[in-house]
């Protein structure tokens, strides 16, 4: 049994007529019989009579019917189903981001994805870049945009671009004064960063032991954003990444951090199932993304 012979019969059923059934699936008359005779071999038992001129249909054919009709009015909501997805008016994507990216790349990225699919569902998620190698694996997310490359040998990762460690100040700040900010002269300031236990942490105590300076972070966060609130209420300078757009958020001063320390824009996703067609599209949006942030920077 399969959907054409389905699809005859219920014509036969609603038009009592080979003829009829033929004219409204748009064919001949003899594939109409052909497919009913073949259903008939195939089922065991016949579904029409010859009754004084009339197609009458048998007991068992009534039985069949309702089922039959539901089943077919099923398979036309999964044809039209499956017509919605191809035109992209019916879609899903699923992006999971860690705290920069979700600020500075998506909306852009998004914005463009969406003047093309318009139907489609975005489902984002701002994780860790660690809860995100896992809701890849699982396929929770169908990509990740992470600072940071995964270790995990089934995660595929492309670096999109860097992202250098700025210092982030109120506009009063004795900081705002100098082009470039180094560790020498956040010596004595109220330092916002990173914890040593972290990768960027580590990267940046590097960076200090090598200037001669000894690295003492008065606030420890764990997200870039977490300092925000608190270089807006004057509690200190913030060494955080650049990626975040810092000076849209108010009266504060963005310099570059020097020695440079960058961090990679990586987009992730899973070696062990392919990559859906929404997925590889977005991935070009977050490409554009990076590239317009770089041109205004």
């Amino acid at each position: 049994m399969n959907a054409r012979q389905l699809e005859v019969f219920r014509a036969i059923m609603r038009n009592r007529s080979l003829t009829a059934a033929a004219e409204s699936l748009h064919v001949s008359q003899p594939a109409v019989s052909k497919v009913l005779r073949h259903f008939e071999i195939q089922i065991g038992y016949r579904l029409f009579e010859r009754l004084g001129g009339r197609l009458v249909p048998t007991a068992e054919a009534q039985l069949l019917y309702r089922d039959a009709d539901r089943i077919f009015r099923e398979i036309v909501v999964l044809q039209g189903l499956s017509d919605r997805i191809r035109d992209k008016q019916l879609g899903l994507l699923r992006v999971g981001a860690s705290a920069p990216p979700t600020f500075a790349l998506l909306p852009h990225a998004i914005e463009r994805f969406r003047q093309r699919n318009p139907g489609l569902r975005v489902v984002l998620q701002t994780l860790p870049a660690e809860a995100i190698d896992e809701h890849i694996l699982v396929g929770d997310i169908d990509l990740g945009v992470t600072m940071q490359q995964s270790s995990e040998p089934q995660i595929r990762c492309e670096s999109l671009g860097k992202a250098a460690i700025v210092a982030l100040m109120r506009h009063d700040s004795p900081l705002a004064d100098l082009k470039v900010v180094t560790p020498a002269d956040l010596a004595g300031q109220a330092l916002i960063s990173y914890g040593v236990n972290t990768r960027v942490g580590t990267m940046l105590e590097v960076a200090f032991t090598e200037a001669g300076v000894e690295r003492q972070v008065q606030i420890e966060i764990s997200l870039s954003i977490g300092a925000l609130p608190l270089v807006q209420r004057g509690l200190g300078v913030a060494l955080v990444d650049g990626l975040v757009p810092w000076t849209s958020y108010g009266a504060l001063e963005v310099r570059p951090f020097c020695p440079e320390v960058s961090l990679e824009i990586v987009l992730s996703t899973s070696t062990l199932r392919p990559q859906t067609r929404y997925g590889r599209e977005f991935g070009r949006d977050l490409r554009a993304a990076v590239t317009e942030l770089s041109r205004r920077g």
